[in-house]
């Protein structure tokens, strides 16, 4: 894979997006995996967006598209799930090519696809992926099973690196970078989600669930995402002295907008939050920064450009 800046911009928030612009995934088992199979111009619009905001990664809209829960919930086959879920893949590297054919600038490098893999909780559609507790009943080679054909059909259908993301337990975690193990090719990033300034979801401490993945030779970047964006340089300082040069931190929080199952989102006003921390985050190691939920395509612009404007004055 060929260098990339020196930070990496990632896209914002793709469910949220979609919902800006009038689709109803609230409440839905497969949130915007649904999507796949209704409106996958929406996606690739959303992706479009993203891109011509100044994103070098778009990710997949595949975080709930699992096999069980698409042949559950839209009654496929296997098969025809294993190729919907691919389909995530093709919309992104469609959207990419038509980018780059309209581009004017022959300095934009070509974007890459991130293939996005969520936590078994979300398929569980039942506030479990933000606590983790399923896998205190479930060992790491039944979590490597359920994962197992989300990560074959990604790569299969070609994305560049994968997205295990919102991971909320260290055990989980474990697990992705063993399977990622038995595609030896394969280029990954793990991202957590965390609880407060210093543990994950489930409760480990940051700074010991990132040492496992550091390790790993196919890892890109390990580090944290959805979340708020004003508790993430304390999780960084307190990992970094066990993160080696090797390997780069990524974050890509939330708005800093709150979630609750009753009322929504908290419709608060919040100022860009990216672009007012990446520069601390970048000093502390971070290499690939981008948004979560309720994060937007102006939002992505604006970190763009302070990134840009940062190298311009060093």
């Amino acid at each position: 894979m060929e260098d990339r800046p020196e930070v990496t911009v990632i896209d914002g928030g793709l469910a949220t997006e979609l919902e800006a612009g009038g689709l109803n995934l609230q409440d839905d088992p497969l949130w915007s995996a649904r999507i796949l199979k209704t409106n996958p111009q929406a996606i690739k619009d959303v992706h479009t967006r993203y891109l011509s905001s100044g994103a070098d990664i778009i990710t997949t809209a595949t975080y709930q598209a699992t096999l069980a829960g698409f042949v559950k919930y839209l009654g496929l086959k296997s098969e025809e799930a294993a190729l919907l879920l691919q389909s995530g893949v093709y919309i992104a590297k469609e959207a990419v090519a038509e980018f780059l054919s309209e581009s004017r600038s022959s300095e934009r490098r070509k974007p890459l696809i991130a293939g996005s893999i969520g936590p078994y909780g979300a398929f569980l559609h039942d506030g479990s992926e933000y606590s983790g507790n399923y896998v205190e009943s479930m060992t790491t080679e039944e979590l490597k099973t359920w994962h197992r054909p989300q990560m074959q059909s990604l790569i299969t259908a070609g994305v560049d690196l994968i997205a295990m993301e919102t991971i909320p337990s260290q055990k989980e975690g474990e697990a992705l970078v063993e399977l990622l193990r038995e595609f030896p090719n394969a280029k990954a990033w793990l991202s957590f989600s965390v609880k407060d300034g210093k543990c994950i979801s489930h409760g480990e401490n940051f700074e010991d669930a990132v040492k496992f993945a550091i390790k790993s030779n196919q890892l890109m970047a390990v580090g944290l995402n959805c979340c708020s964006p004003d508790i993430i340089s304390p999780l960084l300082f307190s990992a970094n002295k066990a993160r080696g040069p090797e390997i780069g931190w990524i974050v890509y929080p939330n708005s800093g907008e709150t979630w609750d199952s009753d009322t929504r989102w908290g419709r608060k006003s919040v100022n860009n939050q990216l672009a007012k921390f990446a520069l601390e985050w970048k000093e502390l190691g971070t290499k690939w920064i981008g948004g979560c939920c309720r994060t937007t395509p102006t939002d992505i612009a604006e970190l763009r450009r302070t990134l840009t404007l940062n190298v311009s004055h060093d």
